[in-house]
């Protein structure tokens, strides 16, 4: 028996093949699988693709089909694409596997996790929330793409740093920090010299993903040369992730918290995402938010240290009944904690703090 696992982000996409044992025997990597980007037959021969690559790592014939394989895509909440692409693949690739289970990719980031469930944010190119309640039951923030939403994710800061020069530059909303340095890392990224060149990029060759790699270079700079105006926007950015979380309170069933300090409960929200490496920089507008709001449980903060793409091989056991073992435990670090009440600053830090860059 071998189950798979896919990771699919809206840039990078991950396969795993995990062995009766549980042990990942082989991985591969490849482009989006996001459909809503290439379409669902370019997600499907891509899948294609790293299951094949990722067979001959675990020294597996090309045309073995793994017994079952969960999906866990980004741009996949919908129940009829999802089936779409599953009827797609048993039709032009028979075969890859058996069967399918696909999901969203937030599902895949809880289920590395927990098999009870949990909450998941990501902020990568894109932004997501999602909530996991142990009945299966799911709610969600956000994951409406760029032209609707994607609050606090790379594209978002990216934008919000462009808006800023321009608004600046036209005497529309002048902005309360300089906006010389982010206008010159701006003109770096790019490659441009004035607001008129940047419009291509902005419309006729728009690329998302090109615009979140704007997001690296504003954290390094508000990292390393405390430039205030790309601290704001980090701050931001840090208010609009906990502004997710508390949009989804009312729903948290009370059997997924557990017993947290002083009386409290407690919830875990798994952090995916290239700008949660910039922790640092998102705490304080995120703690801020969660104050303002009033957030009535305290939070552990974790960071997968192995691909969520074993939470989605997780994820095929579960709903196939098949037996997969697996250490959760292994699967993570908690980076921050949150306490109801308490000061949030560096002391609530546990686990491995690493603050790196987005």
């Amino acid at each position: 028996m071998y189950i798979g696992g896919v990771e699919g982000g809206a840039t990078h996409s991950t396969l795993v093949i995990c062995d009766e044992a549980g042990q990942i025997v082989g991985r591969a990597k490849g482009p989006s699988t996001n459909h809503w980007a290439v379409g669902i037959p370019g997600v499907a021969e891509r899948i294609d693709a790293m299951a094949r690559a990722a067979k001959a790592e675990a020294n597996l014939p090309a045309d073995q089909q793994l017994t079952a394989v969960g999906l866990c895509l980004s741009g996949a909440e919908a129940e009829e694409t999802n089936r779409e692409l599953e009827a797609y693949l048993h039709t032009h690739y028979p075969t890859v596997a058996e069967r399918y289970v696909v999901a969203s990719d937030t599902v895949g980031s809880i289920q590395a996790v927990s098999r009870l469930g949990g909450m998941v944010i990501i902020a990568g190119t894109g932004s997501n929330t999602l909530l996991r309640n142990p009945d299966g039951s799911t709610h969600g923030c956000g994951g409406w793409g760029h032209m609707i939403g994607d609050e606090g994710g790379a594209w978002w800061i990216a934008r919000n740093a462009i808006k800023t020069v321009f608004d600046d530059r036209d005497n529309l909303q002048r902005s309360k920090y300089p906006v010389e340095r982010v206008w010159q890392l701006i003109q770096e990224h790019f490659g441009v010299r004035t607001l008129h060149d940047l419009l291509d990029h902005s419309y006729g060759r728009f690329c998302k993903t090109a615009y979140a790699g704007l997001c690296a270079k504003l954290a390094r700079a508000a990292q390393d040369e405390r430039d205030p105006l790309c601290r704001k926007l980090f701050g931001e950015a840090g208010q609009s992730l906990a502004r997710s979380v508390c949009a989804l309170r009312d729903k948290i069933a009370p059997d997924l918290l557990r017993p947290g300090t002083a009386g409290t409960s407690l919830l875990d929200i798994v952090c995916v995402g290239s700008v949660w490496l910039s922790w640092e920089l998102l705490r304080d507008g995120f703690v801020a938010e969660l104050d303002r709001q009033h957030f009535p449980h305290d939070l552990r903060l974790l960071r997968l240290t192995t691909t969520m793409a074993l939470g989605a091989a997780y994820l095929a056991a579960d709903t196939y009944k098949l037996t997969l073992p697996r250490d959760y435990t292994g699967n993570y670090d908690v980076f921050y904690t949150y306490r109801v009440g308490q000061a949030n600053g560096s002391n609530g830090t546990a686990g491995h703090d690493t603050n790196g860059r987005c």
